[in-house]
């Protein structure tokens, strides 16, 4: 039988020459060994296919944009496919790699970062009009925000970035490209804002206070990231943080303070649900594989929900000087430090968490965010930022065509 081997075997044995005995031909065939995926086309004859694959975990193998699980060592059936189907091979993943040193384009107090659209975006929250752009997480570029503020906050959604300021105001930046950017109205009252996330067509920001620097019930939501209408949270709080994520099949923003045990839930973005149960005081929220995850602004003590309406403690590896910047990416939760020596901490769950990645030198780590397999952290007090990658576990994979008749 014609063996197709894709990518070409870069170490170990091939699984072609031992298929499943209801196996009629080999159809792919190959090991991940220095990339955790692979994207090709396989062309089925109409019979079911059978997926192999045996490494250090679990591997992802999508058909046609269906996913299959199949566990190290196992075989798993599949429909019957005619014709040429997409398929995607994912492998394992290690625990995140060092961080690794790169340069901003200027020293400032870069306060938020999100990735979207092939960009990294930073924006400075430190009473000026920088922000800053990379295509890799490496290489920093220049831009300029509409105004001079103390810019805290930024998102991507829909096609668009958004970013909001601390310094009581009524108007926010948004961008289409990551280094051009316009100014919008966010509210005909002054407020401040820190949190911003976009879910579901929707960008929320709640206020973090009015224009007398009070905890405030204020916030705001848009559509079209340019035109934004009037919200109320559920309590008077000073709303630092905010994310979206699918519990099951319901959406859910959540958000949380640093000034109190406040949190707040709400499925559509507009009507807010206080959540009762004690939540930390926190930095930072983020969603990632049906978790949200709080980080505590002081102490060891932060938070997880998996339902999107109450929280249960968990605990970071150490305090520092407060974690103020947690993401998710491929399987793994990274929280950053405002304390170098304390650097950084992941997870698989949100629950348990690990010392780590090292590499994380200095103070004032503010915040960290993911995309292209890349976690990139940004520094609040100079011109650095750092980024780290997932290591790929090898993994040896097949899929066979099915018996085309029936014994």
């Amino acid at each position: 039988m014609g063996v197709n081997v894709f990518p070409a075997a870069s170490g170990g044995a091939s699984y072609s020459s031992q298929p499943p005995a209801s196996a009629s031909s080999v159809l792919l065939d190959g090991q991940l060994v220095n990339s955790s995926s692979i994207s090709t086309s396989v062309t089925g004859t109409g019979a079911p296919w059978l997926l192999y694959a045996n490494g250090a975990g679990t591997t992802t193998i999508a058909i046609a944009g269906t996913p299959y699980t199949v566990t190290a060592g196992s075989t798993v059936g599949t429909s019957a496919y005619t014709g040429s189907k997409s398929v995607t091979v994912s492998g394992p993943v290690g625990a995140p790699l060092s961080f690794t040193a790169s340069t901003l384009p200027s020293s400032a107090a870069w306060q938020a970062a999100t990735y979207g659209n092939g960009y990294f975006v930073a924006v400075d929250g430190g009473g000026s009009s920088k922000a800053a752009y990379s295509t890799n997480g490496t290489t920093w570029s220049s831009a300029t925000l509409p105004a001079t503020d103390y810019w805290d906050g930024v998102t991507y959604g829909n096609g668009y970035y958004v970013a909001v300021k601390y310094g009581p105001g009524t108007t926010g930046a948004y961008s289409t490209n990551a280094t051009t950017w316009t100014a919008m109205t966010m509210s005909t009252v002054s407020l401040s804002f820190i949190a911003i996330t976009y879910g579901n067509g929707t960008y929320v920001a709640p206020a973090y206070s009015n224009s007398s620097s009070a905890a405030t019930s204020a916030g705001r939501y848009s559509t079209d990231a340019i035109n934004w209408s009037t919200m109320t949270m559920p309590t008077i709080a000073y709303w630092y943080a905010v994310a979206y994520g699918l519990i099951g099949a319901t959406g859910y923003f959540m958000a949380v303070s640093a000034v109190s045990t406040n949190a707040a839930y709400s499925t559509d973005g507009t009507t807010w649900t206080l959540i009762t149960n004690t939540t930390p005081s926190s930095y930072a929220v983020c969603y990632g594989n049906g978790t949200f995850v709080c980080t505590p602004v002081s102490g060891t003590t932060g938070g997880y929900s998996t339902n999107g309406t109450s929280w249960t403690s968990m605990t970071m590896p150490s305090a520092g000087a407060g974690w103020s910047g947690v993401t998710y990416g491929n399987g793994y939760f990274i929280a950053v430090n405002g304390s170098g020596a304390t650097g950084a901490a992941y997870s698989t769950n949100g629950i348990t968490w690990t010392a780590g990645p090292s590499g994380l030198s200095g103070s004032t780590w503010y915040a960290i965010t993911y995309g292209n397999n890349k976690f990139v952290a940004i520094q609040g007090s100079a011109n650095v930022a750092a980024y780290t990658s997932l290591s790929a576990l090898p993994v040896a994979y097949g899929i066979y065509n099915g018996a085309t008749v029936r014994a």
